[in-house]
């Protein structure tokens, strides 16, 4: 049976990104997963059809998925056979991503309930409809799960990366001066010397 491994690109990132780690599963299927979904019950349905499709003949699965593609993962393939994940930079706290940028611009959970959508300046549009469906989904992850994270991230505080990963149970690395988006030589060397020291499995 062959190893799968499927990579979920970040925002405005691409499947292509998928080619870094074939070297690191030489033999191995390696593919980037090209998907449309904006929100959690869109991946729903999108990631666990293709999920089921692509893994049908597997026998063994690991999941390599970068910052909202980790969210929309834990949301949509929280019961999938997964032998292992590797998060890097994970939104792992939404409700608290969300109400963080309605702070940065000074929107009330009133004017938000009132317009249902808001552009920001930095480019995300604040939604009602997706603040609560965070907080009426829970995340429930128990796949085995490393967390790969830079100390420098904008998006998500060290103390809310840690305490997740302390409620899943998953392992943690940390990248002295690692940012949100890992893209440099050495922060890319990074995640694949996690990746090789981490693996439960054999890399060849």
């Amino acid at each position: 049976m062959k190893r799968q491994i499927i990579y979920i690109h970040g925002k405005g990132g691409t499947a292509d990104e998928a080619l870094h780690y074939v070297p690191l599963f030489t033999g191995d299927d390696v593919v980037g997963f090209d998907y449309k979904s904006q929100t959690p019950w869109e991946a729903e349905k999108e990631f666990s059809e293709y999920f089921d499709k692509q893994t049908k003949d597997c026998g063994e699965v690991i999941l390599i998925a970068n910052s909202i593609g980790a969210y929309l993962s834990m949301a949509s393939l929280h019961d999938k056979k997964i032998s292992q994940a590797f998060f890097i930079s994970p939104i792992v706290d939404m409700e608290k991503l969300i109400t963080d940028m309605m702070a940065w611009e000074n929107v009330t959970e009133q004017e938000l309930y009132d317009r249902k959508e808001i552009p920001t300046k930095f480019g995300e549009t604040l939604s009602w409809e997706y603040l609560c469906y965070v907080r009426e989904h829970t995340i429930k992850w128990h796949i085995p799960t490393h967390i790969i994270y830079g100390d420098k991230d904008s998006l998500t505080s060290y103390d809310t990366v840690k305490a997740f990963a302390e409620r899943i149970s998953a392992e943690l690395s940390v990248m002295k001066d690692g940012e949100h988006w890992f893209h440099t030589d050495e922060q890319m060397a990074f995640i694949d010397e996690t990746i090789k020291n981490h693996y439960k499995g054999k890399i060849v």
